[in-house]
């Protein structure tokens, strides 16, 4: 729901006369809050990344038809809805939740595609094909530059989601070596490196969920740095009208 409102006529700031005027009195303050978008996110990730990467370690199934089995789910929760994650958190102002949902939640629907594919016969499985499993590696090492990016962003918010990023970019460094290098236990480890993953993401979505409906913390999250926040000079509080940051009622992020 969006709340809208007139700025205070009696609002102190500096201003050319008429202009100033004109803008104080037509300036409207709309809120429109939104549930923290990492909620689905972290689900998403968690679900998709545990079922995958179980079979890599080998607790379940084979490495031709099992992924295509699990293609679909992990295309829809793993691919669609954190994608849909990312998108609601550029409307939260949230710079890691974006870059990491983006590019995660591309993946996974990539990784539904490329399955797809492979059940058509059109492409190869990367367990048949040492060429398929080279540039299958390859897609890891962006996915890995990405993700340790985030791992440095996560240090100021909290540790829970700073080890599902470790662990994330880990075992994605271990995945695209494991795979371009045809080093089959080091898949294996990295499998377990994003089970962990997963494990952690659920942790932290659920501490989110329940927070937000019991409004305390009922899940320790481990926070962590302070983040910094922007106090305006004197010289940009001369026009206040103006003053980008000076939003009341906005949380950046979530």
């Amino acid at each position: 729901m969006t709340a809208s409102m007139p700025v205070s006529s009696g609002q102190t700031g500096g201003g050319d006369g008429a202009e100033y005027s004109f803008w104080r009195e037509h300036t409207h303050i709309n809120l429109s809050p939104v549930a923290a978008p990492s909620i689905l996110g972290l689900f998403g990730f968690a679900v998709s990344t545990f079922m995958v990467a179980a079979n890599l370690a080998g607790w379940f199934g084979d490495s031709l038809v099992t992924p295509a089995i699990l293609a679909p789910f992990a295309f829809t929760f793993g691919g669609i809805a954190q994608l849909l994650a990312a998108m609601w958190s550029y409307r939260a102002r949230d710079a890691l939740a974006t870059g990491i949902h983006g590019a995660w939640g591309s993946f996974w629907i990539g990784y539904g595609i490329y399955q797809a594919f492979i059940a058509l016969g059109g492409l190869p499985s990367t367990a048949i094909s040492h060429t398929a499993a080279v540039a299958f590696g390859f897609w890891f090492i962006g996915l890995a530059a990405v993700t340790w990016t985030g791992f440095v962003a996560s240090l100021v918010e909290n540790t829970a989601l700073a080890l599902v990023l470790f662990t994330l970019a880990a075992g994605s460094t271990l995945l695209a070596i494991g795979l371009c290098a045809s080093f089959t236990a080091l898949v294996v480890i990295a499998a377990y490196f994003l089970v962990a993953s997963a494990v952690f993401a659920w942790y932290t979505a659920s501490a989110m969920v329940l927070e937000a409906t019991y409004k305390r913390p009922v899940l320790p999250v481990g926070l962590l740095g302070t983040k910094v926040v922007h106090v305006p000079s004197a010289g940009e509080l001369q026009r206040s009208i103006q003053f980008e940051r000076g939003e009341p009622g906005i949380k950046v992020g979530q």
